[in-house]
């Protein structure tokens, strides 16, 4: 057994790490599932108007939370906190499952966000605590596939609950909620019985002011986020939302300059380049990465008419890509210690990667989708994991949960934001493209014999477009039921009719692409800069438990010389006899 699992048997770690999959694995999962399933869950609740507040609720609570539970885990242990997540993810799944109206289930889950915060950031603690960085890193390998194999289940589960009318008497998209209760429940019976890590209590004070200004600063620009393209993003309440997030984020930098060390994120730590170039490279990463991918399945859907499962299972090369990088990483690291090229080969895969599927036409194949996919996760893999385990070995152990969660957090701001810069540039280009589309198609023989076919027009989509058409604008679309935000009416076209549109939107998809490849060129720069330091060769648990007993044995040294001084004092006080005394 090696110095760094020294404190745990190898089967006390790997079943610690399978409770930490599991749970890891609930929270990506809920994420992907729950878009795939939304619409059907608003039908069914009578709220589909609604549903942006359960997405929302969700973000807000998990966002807030990962910071929180990073720093809280450094005062009060790991394991209380994790447990806490885990229960309340369970408890929120649970009364999500039993929701009534969309407003008890944007309630229930935000309970859910809060708990799935911590599940995430805090698995990657824990192994932080546990195994050298050299010996996790093939552990870490197996969290970040996770995210990829969700990425893909989530669709296929989502799709296949939300088709379901009902399984054992309940409706089928309550049990995207309720499947996650006997697995949290087994992942928290592990955790209980395993999760064993020492506490290394220390009295600080609480960053009341931190939270507080944290919460006015990210609440407001979770909100404009999700809510923004629908409410324009000049109008008074996202003007007046962004006014208050900035505030924030002023009121949040002043209280944690203002309490130093026990801040919920101390400023010393961005003098650690390790740590401030990550971040940085992090949230450029999660905006480009998550605004990109947020153009991929739409792509699917849109202009290649697939269902959100078949769609889902189109994305497993973007998985196998990941899964393949993770592993080689994780070797390579193990063996050689080295790290930084892996950042600079990922983000320049990523590129790559823009540029291939900003090609794509609605009627290129597959294997060009596949190509650039696989390329796309490859880049992932490689980014990953080198980042997270590049700021744990170069924090201070008391930091290694702050600063593993603040990754998470700059990561995760990034991705809200890029989702929605790119969504609105997509749904703020797409009506033109389609506009461009069509005045193409409308010269050839195909088009001009089409929208005169009385059976075609014979089919009231079909004559609903061509009088949207015969206007010169789609800007009456809607009034003629043809609206851009439920594509549904694309699939009951005739081809050539429907061909505009799905070309449009490619285009429009294909346009974010390109720009999220641009903005990763940023990142690739910034990989640059990421030093590469020696890996440690303990766990953050060794570490922490030698540094106190060399402090112990420093104060008792320290100790034993004053005791030694004074009685040399005594003794030469009594030679120079009471007169001279």
């Amino acid at each position: 057994m090696s110095q760094s699992n020294a404190l745990l048997s190898r089967r006390q770690i790997n079943l610690i790490v399978v409770g930490l999959v599991v749970g890891m694995f609930l929270s990506a999962l809920d994420q992907m599932i729950v878009a795939t399933a939304i619409r059907t869950i608003g039908d069914d609740l009578n709220g589909l108007t609604l549903q942006a507040w359960v997405t929302t609720a969700y973000l807000i609570a998990a966002t807030i939370s990962t910071p929180l539970y990073g720093k809280l885990s450094d005062i009060y242990g790991r394991k209380p906190l994790y447990v806490f997540a885990l229960g309340a993810f369970v408890v929120g799944s649970l009364l999500c499952g039993t929701a009534t109206d969309m407003y008890q289930l944007a309630a229930y889950r935000g309970i859910q966000g809060l708990g799935a915060g911590g599940l995430m950031a805090l698995a990657l603690i824990i192994l932080g605590d546990i195994l050298s960085p050299r010996e996790r890193t093939k552990y870490q390998a197996a969290f970040f596939g996770v995210w990829g194999i969700a990425s893909v289940l989530g669709p296929v589960l989502g799709g296949f609950f939300a088709g379901a009318s009902d399984i054992l008497g309940i409706a089928g998209w309550r049990w995207i909620f309720l499947m996650n209760v006997p697995l949290g429940a087994f992942a928290l019976a592990i955790i209980l019985r395993v999760l064993h890590i020492p506490k290394h209590p220390h009295s600080v004070r609480i960053d009341y002011w931190g939270v507080a200004t944290l919460i006015v600063a990210i609440v407001p620009l979770l909100i404009v986020v999700e809510q923004g393209h629908e409410w324009g993003w000049s109008s008074p309440s996202v003007l007046a939302l962004s006014a208050l997030a900035v505030v924030g984020v002023a009121g949040f930098i002043l209280a944690e300059r203002a309490i130093g060390d026990d801040a919920l994120l101390p400023l010393r730590m961005f003098r650690n380049r390790t740590f401030s170039v990550s971040t940085g490279l992090n949230f450029i990463m999660g905006f480009a990465m998550f605004g990109g991918l947020a153009g991929l399945p739409l792509y699917l859907q849109i202009a290649k008419g697939m269902t959100p499962t078949a769609a889902g299972l189109a994305m497993l090369p973007f998985t196998a890509g990941i899964l393949v990088m993770a592993m080689v990483t994780a070797t390579a690291i193990r063996r050689t210690g080295r790290y930084k090229w892996m950042p600079i080969a990922g983000t320049a895969m990523l590129i790559v990667a823009g540029l291939i599927l900003a090609q794509l036409r609605a009627d290129s194949s597959l294997w060009h989708l596949s190509i650039g996919a696989v390329i796309f996760g490859m880049g992932l893999g490689s980014i990953m994991q080198p980042i997270m385990l590049a700021v744990q070995n170069a924090v201070e152990p008391r930091d290694m949960g702050t600063g593993s969660a603040s990754v998470m957090f700059f990561r995760q701001i990034g991705g809200s934001l890029g989702t929605a810069v790119f969504l609105s540039v997509l749904f703020g280009t797409v009506a033109g493209n389609i506009g461009t589309e069509f005045q193409v198609a409308a010269q050839t023989p195909e088009f001009q014999q089409v929208i005169t076919d009385p059976d075609v027009l014979a089919n009231d989509t079909n004559a609903a477009v061509i009088g949207v058409i015969a206007s010169g604008s789609l800007d009456g679309a809607a009034d003629a039921g043809i609206s851009l935000d439920d594509t549904s009416f694309i699939n009951e076209l005739d081809p050539v009719l429907a061909a505009p549109f799905k070309e449009g939107f490619a285009d429009s998809i294909t346009n974010v692409l390109f720009l999220s490849s641009m903005i990763v060129v940023l990142a690739f720069i910034l990989a640059w800069f990421i030093p590469e330091l020696p890996l440690r060769e303990k766990s953050g648990l060794e570490t922490m438990r030698e540094d106190a007993e060399a402090a112990a044995a420093a104060a008792a040294e320290l100790s034993d010389d004053d005791e030694a001084e004074i009685k040399n004092e005594a003794e030469a006080l009594a030679a120079r006899g009471p007169l001279e005394a």
